[in-house]
C-alpha cells in the first residue's frame, strides 16, 4: 500500500463514516494529508483528519478518530489503528500491503515516482543567463545546478519543460569587455570601468589569431570586431563549462535580438494601446506602480535608447507568444526587485501575473582550511565554476549546490565535500548505490535471483521503514515540483540510504557459506533492488551519477 493509496482509503473511510453517522461529506477536504511519525513506535503512519473535521461537523475530534479507527481497522491492507491524543489516527500497515511498493518500482523502473500532475502544462525555465563578459561565477554555478535539476523535477510531472538561456549581448558591459580585450591585445592595462584575469588576455590573443588584421584597424572597426569575436569566444567557453558541468539548454535567446527583430517596438505598442505608457521629461515610461511594483519604469530614456527593462517585457511577450504558460526566472540576490517588476511587466501587457515566477537564489561562499576563498586564478575577481569543480567534482559540486533551499547563502566545506567519507552527503548517498549494486553482483554470482511472490516475509521494522521510505519517493517528487525545492530530492536520498544502511546492518540479504537459498534471501534481493532503483531515479533528477562501484 502506498502513501498514495493510504490517503485514498482514508478519504474513502471517511466520508462512509460521515455518511453512516449523518455528518456532513462535504465538510472532507480534497487532500487527505498522512505522515511518517517520527517515533515508530506510534505506528507507520497518522493522519490529522478527525481533527481537521470534527469541528467543521460538530464532533468531537477524538469520538471522530475513534469510529474511523474503528472503520480503517477492518479494511483490507490495514494490521492496526489507534488513536493518540486529541484525534490523531495512527495506522500500522500489514507486511503484504506494505510490500506492493517494491512490485510498483520494479514494474516502473526509471518512471517511478513520475506523475501526470503538469501534464498540459508548457514551462519556460530561464537560469543562469551570466553576461558573456567572463566565466560563470560560483552565483551563476548554483542556478546551473538547481536550475537544471528544476528542469528535471518538473519534467518528472509530465510538463513540458524549455529550459532557456537569455543571452545579455546587448549594453554597456559590452562594450566594456570589448575595450579590455584590445588592451589586453595591446599589451596594455585594462580599462578602469574594464575586466581583468586571465581569461581577457586569452581571449584576446585568441580574437588576434582569427583575425590578425584587427589590431591594425580603424579604433572603432577594432573595438567591434574584438567585440564580436570576442562575445563569441567567450559565449563558447559558458557554453563549454556549462555541458561539462552537466547543464545543457534547449533555447539560446539572445538579447540584443530583442532589439534588432523590433520586438521591443511591438511590446511598446502593446502597452501603449494598453495605456500603461506614458511620457515624461523627454523619456517613455511603463506605469508599473499600477500593478503593484514600487515605482514606474523607464522603458526608453531621454537619450532615445532603450532602459533595460525595455528587453525584459520584449522577452516576457516573446516567450507568451511561443506558448508558455508559465515563465520562470531564476535570478541572483541583488535582483528580488525583479518580483514586483516582472509581475507588473505582465499584468500591463494584459497578461495574469501568475504566469511569471521569479526564484531569487542567496550568495555561495567556498571555504578551504576555515579559511573564505576570495579569488579565482583564471578570473582574477570572483570563484568560477571551474574552481569548484577543480576542487571537488561536478557530482559532489552539483549536489552541494542543490541541497540546500535557494532562500538560504552556503558556506562550502572543500575539505568535507572532496572526502570519501559517510560525513559527505553525495558520498554517503552515491556508496549506497554502489554497495547495493554490488550486492547485486554477488547475488548473480550465486545463482541468486529475485522472488516477487514472497514480499510478504519482508515484516522485519528494518524492512518496513525501508519500504515506507521508498514509498514516499511519488510524494516527494510531487511536492519538491510543486515548491520549486529540488533540495528536498537530496534530502530524502540521504534518509533513504540511511534507512538502507541500517537495514542491511540488520538483515542479512546473501546466504552465508553453505547456507542454501530461501524465500527471505530472494525477497530481501528484490526489496534491495527496489531501493537501488530509486536511489538512481533521484540521483539522475539531481544530475548526479550513480555509481556501481566506489
Amino acid at each position: 500500500m502506498t502513501p498514495a493509496d493510504l490517503a485514498e482509503l482514508l478519504k474513502n473511510t471517511a466520508a462512509a463514516v460521515l455518511v453512516e453517522h449523518g455528518l456532513d461529506i462535504a465538510a472532507l477536504p480534497e487532500t487527505v494529508v498522512i505522515e511518517r511519525p517520527r517515533n515508530p513506535e506510534h505506528g507507520d503512519y497518522a493522519t490529522n483528519l478527525a481533527l481537521q473535521l470534527g469541528k467543521k461537523v460538530g464532533v468531537n475530534p477524538r469520538q471522530l478518530g475513534e469510529w474511523l479507527a474503528e472503520a480503517l481497522i477492518n479494511a483490507d491492507g490495514i494490521a492496526d489503528a489507534s488513536i493518540a491524543g486529541p484525534g490523531f489516527v495512527n495506522l500500522r500497515i500489514e507486511a503484504s500491503a506494505q510490500s506492493v511498493v517494491v512490485l510498483n518500482v520494479l514494474g516502473g523502473g526509471a518512471s517511478y515516482g513520475t506523475s501526470e500532475e503538469l501534464k498540459g502544462r508548457h514551462i519556460n525555465l530561464e537560469f543562469v543567463s551570466a553576461n558573456p563578459t567572463g566565466p560563470i561565477h560560483i552565483g551563476g554555478t548554483r542556478w546551473a545546478a538547481v536550475g537544471d535539476a528544476l528542469g528535471r523535477l518538473l519534467a518528472t510531472q509530465d510538463a513540458t519543460v524549455v529550459r532557456e538561456y537569455y543571452f545579455n549581448d546587448h549594453g554597456g558591459q559590452i562594450d566594456r569587455f570589448a575595450r579590455s580585450l584590445v588592451a589586453a591585445a595591446k599589451g596594455e592595462p585594462a580599462p578602469e570601468d574594464g575586466y581583468g584575469g586571465d581569461y581577457i588576455k586569452d581571449i584576446a590573443a585568441d580574437v588576434v589569431t582569427k583575425r590578425p588584421d584587427a589590431l591594425e584597424l580603424p579604433a572603432d572597426e577594432c573595438q567591434e570586431v574584438f567585440r564580436e569575436v570576442g562575445v563569441d569566444l567567450m559565449f563558447g567557453q559558458i557554453k563549454q563549462s556549462l555541458h561539462d558541468f552537466g547543464t545543457d539548454f534547449d533555447v539560446y535567446t539572445h538579447e540584443d535580438s530583442m532589439h534588432t527583430s523590433g520586438r521591443v517596438q511591438q511590446a511598446i505598442d502593446k502597452l501603449r494601446d494598453n495605456g500603461s505608457i506614458y511620457e515624461l521629461d523627454g523619456a517613455i515610461w511603463l506605469r508599473t506602480t499600477d500593478f503593484g511594483d514600487d515605482k514606474d519604469r523607464v522603458v526608453i530614456k531621454s537619450d532615445g535608447n532603450p532602459a533595460y527593462v525595455a528587453g525584459d517585457i520584449a522577452y516576457y511577450l516573446d516567450k507568451r507568444q511561443r506558448g508558455f504558460d508559465l515563465c520562470i526566472y531564476m535570478l541572483g540576490a541583488d535582483h528580488h526587485g525583479y518580483i514586483g517588476r516582472l509581475k507588473a511587466v505582465a499584468a500591463a501587457l494584459g497578461e495574469d501575473p501568475a504566469t511569471v515566477e521569479v526564484l531569487i537564489g542567496q550568495m555561495v561562499n567556498l571555504v578551504k582550511d576555515g579559511q573564505p576563498m576570495r579569488m579565482s586564478k583564471r578570473a582574477g575577481t570572483v570563484i568560477t565554476l571551474e574552481d569548484l569543480v577543480d576542487a571537488i567534482g561536478v557530482d559532489a559540486a552539483r549536489y552541494v549546490l542543490i541541497r540546500s533551499s535557494v532562500n538560504s547563502p552556503i558556506d562550502i566545506d572543500l575539505g568535507l565535500w572532496a572526502s570519501a567519507s559517510n560525513e559527505n552527503p553525495v558520498y554517503y548517498v552515491q556508496y549506497a548505490h554502489a554497495r547495493l549494486s554490488a550486492l547485486a553482483r554477488n547475488a548473480a554470482d550465486l545463482g541468486l535471483g529475485l522472488d516477487l511472490g514472497h514480499l510478504d516475509l519482508l515484516d522485519h521494522d528494518r524492512e518496513a521503514t525501508l519500504m515506507r521510505t521508498i514509498g514516499e519517493f511519488p510524494r516527494v517528487l510531487k511536492t519538491a515540483a510543486s515548491l520549486r525545492e529540488p533540495h528536498r530530492v537530496c534530502r530524502y536520498l540521504e534518509d533513504l540510504a540511511g534507512d538502507y544502511h541500517r537495514f542491511y546492518d540488520s538483515c542479512r540479504v546473501l546466504p552465508m557459506g553453505d547456507e542454501e537459498h530461501s524465500d527471505l534471501h530472494r525477497a530481501r534481493l528484490a526489496l534491495c533492488a527496489a531501493t537501488r532503483q530509486v536511489i538512481a531515479n533521484g540521483l539522475h533528477i539531481l544530475g548526479v551519477t550513480a555509481p556501481e562501484r566506489m
